[in-house]
Order: structure tokens, then sequence, then C-alpha cells
């Protein structure tokens, strides 16, 4: 019962995440330079693969390493980002309330891969 509470979590939190990352994703593609780059590639087109990928893998179950992997990557971006935008050395997209979307962003992932985690020990105890 737990996991199956956990599993319906994650998808909606992953399904905020994506909500929450099209707005960006769309007004980089219009309009460009919206959000930072990673090796030439708007960090926002990075973190909705990282919403995208990890949740394909969730919902059908497939491996936990990929789901990691994904989550792990767009929350290293999202701490890198969050400590850049309060040290002043990075600047991340706000929200229309001022707040920095990478601050949501790494608390959105860190979410993400704690309920995992949960969900595997109590699937494997």
């Amino acid at each position: 019962m737990k996991s199956r509470i956990l599993h319906y979590l994650i998808t909606l939190i992953f399904s905020v995440g994506i909500y929450g990352a099209s707005g960006l994703v769309q007004k980089e593609f219009e309009l460009k330079q919206v959000c930072p780059q990673i090796l030439g590639i708007p960090a926002c087109y990075i973190i909705m693969a990282c919403l995208l990928i990890p949740l394909i893998v969730h919902v059908f179950d497939l491996s936990y390493k990929i789901y990691f992997a994904g989550t792990g990557l767009a929350l290293l971006i999202a701490a890198y980002g969050t400590i850049g935008n309060f040290i002043g050395f990075a600047e991340c997209p706000k929200t229309n309330g001022g707040i920095p979307m990478c601050y949501i962003s790494f608390l959105l992932f860190f979410i993400l891969i704690i309920l995992k985690w949960m969900s595997i020990r109590i699937t494997n105890a």
C-alpha cells in the first residue's frame, strides 16, 4: 500500500515539474537565450529530458539506475544553479513571483530521489 502511494506521489511530482518546466522550454524555443547554457544546450531542455526520461522509467518500472542517473544529473545542475544564483556567479530564470527556478528544481529533484529511494526500500523489505 505504501509503495503504491509513493508511486502515485512520484508520478504527480513529475507531472508538476513537467508542467512548470514546459513554459520555460517554450520561451527558450521561441525567444532563445532565456535559459543558461550547458555545453551549448539550454539547461531547461536538459532539465525537461531529466523529467521525461525518469518519468517513463518510473511508470514502466524500468531500471532504477536510469531513474537515478536522470534525476541525479538534474539535481547536480540545479545545485550548481542554486549555489551560483545565491553567490552571484550565475542567474536562474525566475517565476512570476520572483523565485529562482533553480531553487524549485533543486527541491523537486531532491524530493524525487528521496521518494524513489523510499519506494525501493519498501518494495525490497
